[in-house]
């Protein structure tokens, strides 16, 4: 591979409450996944980072996740699929309009927290997540974990997929995310995140947690904006990219 994405999870702040340093990470990255307003995210600091992004060049995503901003959609919620399907349209269309201020668009969409946790095998929400890209506007594409039943049911869809690595998120043998709860699931070593990034543009198999060798294939690698030293962290990261002869770059035109 000659060409990798780098994103990250930005505006995840509300109110006078700021988390992450966006207007750094929007120095680095090449996608930005912007909070919609459910989990986190206002209108003021969607405003704020679809601005920044444009000026910057960086790729505006709606990243949609279940309305829970005090447990910061880290809480699954036993929603409907009709209510989640209204959920998604309402979240990429708020973000749309500040895009659309800032001279820009949304140009895909990317589930956050326990939502994208519960679409890598829950049919029903997954299914739910893709009616709403397919009702609002069947050509964005869509990020997500590869192998997962979100991925696959937005593929049957005629939707296009892009596969996502986690920078700074340990892996099970299975290839899902260690759950945040359990000890060592956040990496924070920039050196080493920067080493297994290079490892996954390469194509080449990183190490799971328990050990082992895992191969995870993809087209953008995340950095959480909320990971301690996530500037840093998307900086070596991108080096290193770039040092390697990957091109870091948009998936998205």
């Amino acid at each position: 591979m000659n060409a990798m994405d780098l994103n990250s999870d930005l505006g995840e702040g509300f109110g006078h409450w700021k988390l992450g340093d966006d207007d750094a990470l929007l120095g680095i990255v090449t996608s930005a996944n912007v909070a919609c307003g459910h989990h986190a995210g206002d209108a003021s600091i969607m405003r704020r980072v679809c601005e920044k992004a444009a000026e910057s060049g960086v790729a505006i995503g709606a990243q949609v996740g279940y309305r829970d901003l005090a447990g910061f959609g880290r809480r699954f919620i036993d929603i409907e699929p009709a209510a989640l399907t209204q959920d998604v349209i309402y979240q990429i269309g708020a973000l749309q309009a500040f895009a659309r201020v800032a001279g820009s668009r949304v140009a895909y969409v990317k589930p956050h927290g326990a939502l994208y946790n519960a679409i890598a095998h829950h049919e029903e929400q997954a299914g739910a997540v893709v009616q709403a890209i397919i009702d609002y506007d069947a050509r964005l594409p869509v990020l997500g974990l590869p192998g997962s039943v979100w991925l696959r049911r937005a593929e049957e869809a005629g939707v296009t997929v892009v596969r996502e690595a986690f920078a700074d998120r340990a892996y099970t043998p299975d290839g899902t995310l260690v759950s945040r709860r359990q000890a060592g699931a956040v990496l924070d070593d920039a050196d080493e995140i920067a080493r297994r990034c290079v490892a996954i543009s390469r194509g080449q198999p990183i190490t799971d947690s328990e050990g082992g060798s895992l191969t995870v294939t993809a087209d953008s690698i995340c950095v959480h904006g909320d990971t301690a030293g996530a500037v840093d962290i998307a900086r070596s990261v991108k080096e290193a990219l770039t040092t390697s002869g990957v091109t870091v770059a948009p998936f998205t035109t």
